[in-house]
């Protein structure tokens, strides 16, 4: 398949003075940032239908989105990845992206990308790329629209499609995010791979994670990627590859359609020992860790006078506290999620 560039700066940046080193030595390189908690879809496994959100006095503004972004790259973050929610529904969030994506250009960060739906990049897709943005994920669980339409609740197919077409007019390069799913998608996983390979896209495969309250039990729709691997390494030739993006996922390539299968396991093999990453709630709450609750409030410092100060110790300080691995375990009859937020809440 024909691989698109990922995005390039234009010059070398001063190293940062005080990197983000956690207690177990390693570099925190990587911010995920949700924006919004909102969402026009409802998936099944991430949220309930019938979702009470956040108001609007709790979200951090944009300007204070790009203040704590700001204080990460001055302390070595070099990638960045917008979350949410769905984060295009957020309104003005262009110019938060913009002004990011500047920081690409000028050499600050190396990469600006985006978690999406797909349901607003026909609106989007060319000025994300103007943005700066050249790469993004697109989360697809399934190619049978009545299928979709169940898992998502509120989502159409064909908008999808219609976006993942402009996000190719507009030279995005795509990766397809599915979460496998046990009796939704379970066989469809290889027709899966044939599309998004066929279309020039990595597809990566993830094991749906006990958080937050969805109205029904996780057991039901857990699906472990060893059995996903050991049934595609029957009909394909599977060879793991060193590729990395920056996240928790483990690539391997695909023979037969010379495309990229990337697993992401949080519960059949978790990837904690490389974790180079922390994430940003809209509502300005630092997790240093996906899978625990521990977590730094941010919006308390920059919102007082000695905002860069305050804030540059805040980081710090939970840096400083950064777990060692995440506790998801899914297999307990009757148990609780692992914590009580949501995905939507904290950010994919």
């Amino acid at each position: 398949m024909t691989e698109k560039p990922h995005a390039q700066t234009t010059q070398s940046a001063a190293p940062a003075q005080n990197p983000l080193i956690d207690p177990f030595g390693r570099a925190v390189t990587y911010l995920r940032v949700s924006v919004t908690d909102r969402c026009d879809f409802r998936c099944v496994y991430c949220m309930s239908e019938n979702m009470t959100f956040l108001p609007k006095k709790d979200l951090l503004t944009l300007e204070e989105l790009e203040a704590v972004c700001t204080s990460f790259i001055d302390k070595g973050v070099r990638k960045i990845r917008l979350t949410g929610g769905e984060p295009l529904v957020r309104r003005n969030i262009m110019s938060l992206i913009r002004n990011l994506g500047a920081k690409v250009k000028s050499g600050e960060l190396d990469e600006l990308t985006l978690t999406t739906n797909g349901s607003q990049l026909a609106k989007y897709a060319d000025d994300l790329y103007e943005a700066g943005v050249r790469r993004i994920n697109v989360s697809i669980d399934t190619l049978d629209p009545y299928t979709f339409a169940e898992v998502t609740r509120w989502g159409r197919l064909a908008q999808v499609m219609e976006g993942l077409e402009a996000a190719d007019k507009a030279g995005l390069a795509v990766k397809i995010n599915a979460v496998a799913l046990k009796a939704v998608n379970h066989k469809e996983i290889p027709d899966m791979v044939r599309w998004a390979h066929g279309r020039g896209y990595d597809l990566t495969l993830i094991e749906t994670m006990p958080m937050g309250d969805i109205e029904g039990d996780r057991t039901d729709q857990y699906l472990p990627l060893s059995q996903v691997e050991t049934e595609l390494s029957d009909l394909w030739t599977l060879t793991n590859i060193p590729y990395k993006t920056g996240g928790p996922a483990r690539y391997m390539h695909v023979k037969e359609t010379g495309g990229r299968l990337g697993l992401i396991t949080p519960l059949t093999h978790n990837f904690c020992e490389s974790c180079n990453r922390v994430r940003l709630t809209c509502t300005g709450q630092l997790y240093m860790c996906l899978g625990q609750d521990d977590m730094a409030d941010l919006r308390r410092p920059l919102r007082t006078p000695d905002v860069h100060g305050s804030l540059s110790d805040a980081i710090d300080e939970a840096i400083g506290r950064k777990p060692k691995g995440h506790d998801f375990i899914i297999d307990r009859p009757g148990q609780k999620p692992a914590v009580k937020r949501h995905m939507s809440l904290t950010g994919g």
